[in-house]
Formats: C-alpha cells, sequence, structure tokens
C-alpha cells in the first residue's frame, strides 16, 4: 500500500502541519494522520512530497523533520508487514492505534510498555493461570525493567524493545544486578512471554525480541548431603524448639524427595498404606506421584500431627543455615558461578549452600548413589526429562573412587624382573 505527506495548508505563507496519507481501498476510506511536524509551503516539494533538503529555499530544521517523516514511513510498513505475514485484516483503526501508541498520541499520565505489563499480568492471575511464585517472579523483572531505565539512561517503549536494548539488559543483569547464567535465561524467558502476548494483543507489532537468544541452563555445583550427614543432621539436637522444626522439615524432605512448597499438600488424608500420595502443584494433569514411607518418615509425619511446622521458603532457607551452623557443618565446599561464557569457581562454607533445594537434591543424589533406576527415582521427584533430572545429582569423588576399585580393584601389580 502506497504512502505520502501533504500540506495542511499548501498556500499559507506561515507554517502548516505536514500530514501522513494512505488509502484504504478494502474501507474506500482515505487515512490521514496528523505528524506534528509543521513547514513553511515554501521549504516543501510538491513534486516528492517531502521538505527541500538543498537549495537557498531549504528549511533550517529540515533535516530533523525528514528523520521524523521517516519515523511515520517505518512504522506504517512494519504495522503493514506484520498484517501481511499473520494475515489479520489491516484497518484504519489498527493504523491509528498504532500511530497514537508509537508517537504518544495516548494520555501522557501511562507508561504504555508497563500499562500492558500489569494488563498482561491481571490477565494471567485472573485466569488463575499462574501460581504466586510466577505473580512474584514477573513483578521482580518489572522491577528489573524499571531499575534498568533509571540506571542505563534507557527509555522503555515497544519500539525501542530492539538489540540495543538486549545487548544493554544483558550487560545489566549480569555486571550490575550479578546475576548467573540460569537466573537470566528464566527472566529473559518470561519476559519474551511477556512480549508475545503483547503482539497478539496488538499492543506492538515490533517482534525484534523474537530474536532474542534465552542462554542454554548449565549445571552448577550444588551441595547434597550423604546418607551419613541426613543421619548426623536428624540426631543433632538444635538449641531452640523453631530450629528443631527446622531441621525436622529438612530431614522430611531429604527422605521424600518433595520440593518445600508442596509440603502444605501433605496430610493424614494422603497417607494411604504406607504411601504417600501427592497430586503434582505445577501440573494437575500429571498422574499423583506415589512415594513410600518407612519409620523416620513416619515418626516425622506422626510427630507434627501430619501437619509439618512450615515457614516462608525465605526463612526456612533462612534458618536451615543456622541448623547446620550449629551442627558444625562449616568446612569450605567448591561452587560454581556462570555468566554466559564465563565461570568463576568460588568457595563458601557448607552451612551457607544450604537451602530447601538442597534436601530434594539430597533425594535424588542418594537413591542414584544406591543404584536406584533413574525411573523410579523420577516418579517419586515428578521430573519428565532426564536433562532437568540429571542436574540434580553430580558424581562426587568417593563414587569416583568406588568406581575405579569396582571396575578394576581385582587386578594385581605384576612382578617385576630385578633390574
Amino acid at each position: 500500500m502506497d504512502h505520502t505527506f501533504f500540506l495542511k495548508e499548501p498556500k499559507s505563507k506561515k507554517k502548516t502541519l505536514i500530514i501522513f496519507s494512505c488509502y484504504f481501498k478494502h474501507e474506500n476510506k482515505q487515512f490521514k494522520y496528523s505528524t506534528g511536524e509543521k513547514i513553511e509551503p515554501k521549504h516543501w516539494s510538491f513534486k516528492e512530497n517531502r521538505p527541500k533538503i538543498k537549495g537557498s529555499q531549504r528549511d533550517a530544521n529540515a533535516s530533523a523533520i525528514v528523520t521524523q517523516l521517516n519515523r511515520y514511513t517505518n512504522k506504517f510498513e512494519e504495522i503493514e508487514a506484520w498484517h501481511t505475514k499473520t494475515g489479520e485484516e489491516f484497518t484504519t483503526k489498527n493504523l491509528k492505534n498504532s500511530f497514537d501508541i508509537e508517537f504518544k498520541k495516548v494520555s501522557s499520565k501511562k507508561n504504555l510498555f508497563y500499562d500492558a505489563y500489569d494488563k498482561f499480568m491481571e490477565e494471567k492471575q485472573k485466569r488463575n493461570e499462574w501460581k504466586p511464585s510466577t505473580v512474584k517472579r514477573y513483578n521482580n523483572i518489572k522491577n528489573h525493567l524499571i531499575q534498568f531505565e533509571e540506571k542505563k539512561k534507557y527509555k522503555l517503549t515497544f519500539s525501542k524493545i530492539n538489540n540495543k536494548f538486549y545487548t544493554e539488559f544483558i550487560n545489566y543483569c549480569y555486571n550490575t544486578l550479578d546475576h548467573n547464567t540460569n537466573t537470566f535465561s528464566r527472566n529473559i524467558g518470561l519476559f519474551k512471554t511477556f512480549m508475545f502476548w503483547a503482539l497478539k494483543e496488538k499492543f506492538t507489532y515490533n517482534d525484534t525480541f523474537t530474536s532474542f537468544v534465552k542462554p542454554e541452563r548449565v549445571i552448577t555445583k550444588e551441595v547434597a548431603l550423604t546418607i551419613d550427614q541426613v543421619k548426623a543432621i536428624f540426631e543433632f539436637k538444635p538449641k531452640t524448639k523453631k530450629l528443631e522444626q527446622v531441621r525436622d522439615v529438612f530431614v522430611f524432605q531429604c527422605l521424600t524427595g518433595l520440593r518445600y512448597g508442596e509440603l502444605k499438600l501433605v496430610n493424614e488424608r494422603c497417607v494411604i498404606d504406607n504411601i504417600l500420595i501427592i497430586h503434582e502443584e505445577k501440573d494437575v494433569s500429571k498422574e499423583p506421584r506415589k512415594i513410600p514411607l518407612f519409620e523416620i518418615s513416619n515418626y516425622l509425619l506422626k510427630k507434627y500431627s501430619y501437619k509439618l511446622p512450615l515457614l516462608s521458603n525465605q526463612k526456612q532457607n533462612e534458618y536451615v543455615k543456622d541448623v547446620f551452623e550449629e551442627a558444625d557443618f562449616t568446612h569450605e565446599v567448591e561452587y560454581s558461578r556462570t555468566k554466559n561464557k564465563h565461570q568463576e569457581i568460588k568457595h563458601k562454607p557448607f552451612n551457607k549452600r544450604i537451602s530447601t533445594h538442597s534436601a530434594r537434591r539430597t533425594f535424588v543424589s542418594i537413591m542414584k548413589k544406591k543404584g536406584i533406576a533413574d525411573k523410579t527415582i523420577m516418579e517419586m521427584t515428578g521430573h519428565r526429562d532426564f536433562k532437568t533430572f540429571n542436574t540434580y545429582y553430580k558424581v562426587d569423588n568417593i563414587a569416583k573412587v568406588d568406581a575405579i576399585h569396582l571396575a578394576f580393584g581385582s587386578m594385581e601389580l605384576p612382578k617385576l624382573k630385578k633390574a
């Protein structure tokens, strides 16, 4: 579809508005839109329908006016191309709404980017599509974007979600927020989900974001307890009742492989014939998981009348570190931090690396070391794919030594002849 520019009052002796125009044949309608730019007719080329850019009759601001008119041309072509690609009808209403958004002819009291973001979050929550943890993550991303704007002096609009934004946002996340690769990967994935929604809802026609690369998640060195360490923690007597409860909940996780968020689902009704039956919290379409209980796990459930003393995940993570510190689990352990292609090896006291997720990792690690089949373990943990499951288990040096001795231990050193 062709488009052009013309002057509102071509015979005026003063500056007059420049109008964008195109014709929608299927609507039998001429579309006109004020660019807000003004120029005297003597500085206008009626042959090219553009400001004169050479000669004595060139307007002093001709270059700036041409740049602004090019923005209208580029936006028009972008919107038209998007409608052609998707097969959706291109209408004067679509074009006007898009121009209003792009050229800020909407209420100045709201930032349309964040207005759309809020509508996106509202829709997902009203439809009960998100868990509270997902809502929290999207709120965090919004805060990161607001702080990014301030730090980088980069005003966010849909049209500015481009390769420059992606480069600056990567730099901000890795260097200012100190995010690792896995955190950045998750956040850029969630951000792209929002942008796909905004594209679908026609808040934008800019699809540059589809080329943003979501980094592959990396396997990092994390803490997992051995069976002897689980026994030691279970037998340890903390100084306070609160820390005793934190210890018991952590040990119960180690013995069942449950996510911390799933512990609230545990009650007497879900224990049948010594089997703990858990309905998948993340995906209700999945079959219930069945986790056999034994003497200690049964003891812990009965101790609390089948209602485990749960804190918030944040508080549990805080206090479980105190439990391990009291129990003298303070030796230094190695862990890795990866930022894109750069990996750092760091050291921290064992207790500082413990979290609720360490218990789930411990369950998997102990099972694997005992030679339990992956499929059996995954049936209990709820993992669907081996790639994710295998991030929970790292072969330690003890396992490697055992493997070498098992494989080659029967070999004897030959008798050597004397020289």
